[in-house]
């Protein structure tokens, strides 16, 4: 009777403790998919506010704020996307591996490979404008242009006794081959929630992924690998990391097939 009890007890922890192995690795898939997810960086804090400058430039700051995080209610005439400069550069552009613009003035001037051309920080701005925006570009030495490059730049100040900034660009991929067909099924159950089931999206908070109000086809992120790294670090948002890096090239490619905005080549040298 005894040995029966203790039997017992013993199928009982041993339950229990798996039960609390899968639940830690609930945000690491990669023993189902078999493909390893990337370790996830914390989330790297911007700026106090109270370093916003009472002047012009602290107005020229917030303005760019706004502008970066609702691009189309604050710039409606250079934006006919539905899409926020945030969507892509997320967290307000402080997000790692979400293609954040911390540090990004000390990059410029550099060679532009789609341009073939080197090009300044409102030169890769007004890029993102005529491409992920589907819009215009800016008055180089316009209100909006300013204000973002000041954003950006406040985002970018030294901060010597803070942690170093990590997270430059997207994670790394393999090259894969991408299946579309599972990447339907992907997107009806991990990203339909939010970006709706005929990929419309719900702007601000979430973007259109396809559709007369997604990005155009010269955008970035209608390129499978680019779009497939964002996704496979990023999304889905409350659930980061949860995508095996083949589920993302799926997904990508099966959002790639959907109809979209043409881009215009008048723009080309952005």
């Amino acid at each position: 009777m005894k040995r029966l009890a203790w039997l017992s007890a013993s199928l009982i922890l041993a339950v229990y403790l798996l039960a609390i192995m899968l639940g830690l690795r609930t945000r690491d898939l990669s023993w189902v998919s078999g493909s390893k997810a990337p370790v996830l960086q914390s989330m790297w804090t911007p700026p106090p506010r109270g370093t916003i400058p009472p002047d012009h430039t602290g107005d020229l700051i917030r303005f760019g704020e706004q502008i970066f995080n609702d691009t189309r209610l604050y710039v409606p005439a250079h934006a006919r996307a539905a899409v926020s400069c945030s969507d892509c550069h997320a967290a307000g552009g402080i997000q790692p591996f979400a293609s954040p613009v911390v540090g990004l003035p000390a990059l410029f001037p550099m060679y532009n490979q789609r341009a073939g051309h080197v090009i300044s920080l409102k030169d890769r701005i007004q890029e993102c404008f005529v491409r992920s925006e589907n819009g215009t570009p800016l008055n180089y030495e316009g209100p909006e242009m300013n204000a973002i490059v000041a954003y950006i730049n406040w985002l970018s100040q030294p901060r010597p006794n803070e942690q170093r900034f990590i997270g430059r660009g997207l994670v790394s991929l393999p090259s894969l081959a991408p299946d579309p067909v599972h990447g339907e099924s992907i997107y009806a159950s991990q990203c339909a929630g939010c970006h709706g089931a005929h990929g419309e999206g719900l702007p601000p908070q979430f973007p259109p992924l396809w559709g007369p109000s997604a990005f155009n086809d010269g955008a970035g992120m209608n390129g499978i690998p680019k779009m497939a790294a964002f996704v496979q670090h990023n999304m889905p948002q409350n659930r980061m990391g949860i995508l095996s890096a083949q589920d993302a090239y799926d997904v990508a490619a099966f959002i790639h097939q959907q109809p979209r905005p043409a881009f215009n080549k008048a723009y080309a040298h952005f």
